[in-house]
């Protein structure tokens, strides 16, 4: 159980604690309601960017890492589709060092033309090597958007292409900052050694005097149900053939997001799964298969990827994973297979939950989904799951005419 407490600011800022008195730390976690779903389609990658340029000082701080490091502090960051999130833990005597840091930045950051400059040079490398320059780098360049036919969700966080980073603007920046970094759109949680009277002192001390502002209206377009298969077939200079599969689902929100969540890990939940058995260690067809889901707050995607053993023909090797489907299908899952996915889950809620850190950032996600209360619930929406909920939501949602198939053939082997 996380206990926890909340309050918000009159600028709008949401603030959530949780008191563990067993740790020296606190975690301070701070979620701002913008992913790369909020970027312009003609200039994307900006949000993950932006995550870089809030590392760059601020008016006040010109550098924010010195501070927090002689604080006996550390910090990281991230971006995906729907948030952009940043974190820090420090000791509990120097939590003021992280509101001092984290308001400073959603007050002022600044911004200039030369740290601009340096942060689309190091964002342009790292989309570079990461999707372009190494083996199946560009998967999701071809995935997403072959699935997505408009909503945002259809190109990766990083963004569509490189050209797009390198035409950002100061001035593009600067609108997104304040189109999107201020207190309303914010939701600050503090876990560890802090008492909540602490926190709300410390809070209005240092983001109270920020000035709030009314929450812009998302407007995204709603992605049109699937009706027909979708496939592209690409060469690319890799040491094997892969197959890569999306089917959409519905939102985080969604009560079929426990049974499709468990039913990746029936399918590919490392040795047990039903596809390493049969396609890995079974028939051989596969050196290496893995499904997941999205989990994002709009509607999202199950993406199956699995590498081909060199000789198989990819064909055959598509004809096996729809076969292996189609079995949940039919009524053949075990309570023994259930179950144990079901305590994998719980194991490792249990095992996260050891984690201050963990702690904020869950506490953040269920804040933001409007269901906070959630976070000591989802053991037990997971134990709810039944066969019959599998089978419904495979029936559902595995569809043929619900799936994006990606064929990503060697050219090596050509």
């Amino acid at each position: 159980m996380i206990n926890f407490s909340r309050f918000s600011l009159a600028n709008g800022l949401r603030v959530i604690v949780h008191e563990d008195r067993s740790t020296p730390l606190v975690a301070m976690n701070i979620l701002y309601d913008v992913g790369s779903k909020d970027e312009n389609p003609d200039l994307t990658g900006l949000a993950h960017m932006f995550e870089h340029l809030m590392y760059c000082g601020s008016v006040n701080i010109p550098e924010y890492d010195l501070p927090l490091q002689l604080a006996g502090g550390e910090n990281n960051a991230f971006t995906n589709n729907d948030i952009t999130n940043f974190y820090l833990t420090v000791p509990s005597e120097n939590i003021e060092t992280g509101f001092w840091l984290e308001s400073d930045r959603m007050l002022a950051p600044d911004f200039s033309q030369n740290k601009l400059d340096i942060q689309k040079s190091v964002v342009t490398e790292e989309f570079k090597q990461r999707y372009l320059n190494q083996p199946y780098g560009d998967v999701m360049l071809l995935l997403r958007p072959l699935a997505y036919t408009i909503h945002p969700y259809r190109w990766p966080t990083i963004g569509m292409e490189v050209k797009h980073l390198e035409k950002v603007s100061l001035e593009n920046v600067r609108n997104f900052f304040s189109s999107h970094y201020y207190p309303g759109n914010a939701i600050l949680t503090l876990a560890g050694n802090i008492k909540s009277e602490k926190a709300h002192d410390l809070a209005e001390k240092w983001f109270g005097s920020i000035p709030g502002r009314a929450l812009s209206e998302r407007r995204l377009p709603v992605e049109p149900p699937q009706t027909s298969e979708r496939n592209l077939t690409v060469e690319r200079n890799v040491p094997a053939d892969a197959l890569y599969k999306a089917w959409h689902i519905g939102p985080r929100s969604s009560n079929d997001f426990y049974s499709l969540d468990l039913l990746t890990d029936l399918l590919a939940g490392g040795d047990s799964g039903r596809l390493y058995n049969k396609l890995v260690r079974g028939k051989n067809l596969f050196s290496e298969i893995n499904a997941y889901i999205t989990s994002d707050i709009d509607p999202g995607l199950i993406i199956l990827s699995g590498k081909l053993m060199k000789g198989t023909d990819i064909a055959t090797a598509e004809k096996a994973v729809n076969e292996v489907i189609d079995e949940l299908k039919d009524s053949v899952l075990t309570d023994n297979e259930l179950e144990k996915v079901k305590n994998k889950f719980e194991s490792s809620t249990v095992l996260s939950n050891t984690s201050i850190l963990n702690k904020a950032m869950n506490l953040s996600m269920f804040e933001l989904l409007g269901s906070i209360d959630l976070v000591n619930m989802e053991v037990e929406k997971y134990r709810a799951v039944s066969k019959k909920m599998v089978k419904d939501s495979v029936i559902r949602y595995l569809t043929r005419e619900n799936c994006t198939t990606l064929f990503y053939l060697s050219s090596s082997t050509r």
